[in-house]
């Protein structure tokens, strides 16, 4: 069974920081892209960072220059530094992997989200 588990969400004022991480674990093979995403009450959800297993990145409009995706292949972990934080950034963060296990071709897995919320 492969997991991916979700850290660092907290409470944080406007213009703080805070870093999520997302270990994958279990019968991996191989991991191609991972990334995060948040929905927020009454939003869809949507994609905020992307990274592929070369570390090309990309990232949703509205967290250019604040957020920053990277990953530790070695630990099968992903992460996600938050500058500059807004009140619009309060969500639900979920952190996802395209990845191959020995007992399945690729698949997307996601994790149980972790909560972010930022104080006016």
């Amino acid at each position: 069974q492969v997991r991916l588990v979700e850290s660092g969400g907290g409470l944080v004022q406007a213009g703080g920081s805070l870093r999520l991480s997302c270990a994958a674990s279990g019968n991996i093979r191989s991991i191609n892209s991972m990334a995060w995403h948040r929905q927020a009450p009454g939003k869809q959800r949507e994609l905020v960072a992307g990274i592929t297993s070369s570390h090309g990145t990309n990232y949703a409009d509205s967290v250019k220059g604040r957020f920053t995706i990277s990953r530790d292949n070695a630990k099968n972990t992903v992460y996600l530094q938050m500058n500059s934080l807004k009140p619009e950034d309060t969500a639900v963060y979920y952190c996802s992997a395209n990845l191959m296990s020995y007992s399945s071709y690729a698949n997307d897995y996601w994790g149980q989200g972790t909560q972010v919320t930022v104080s006016s």
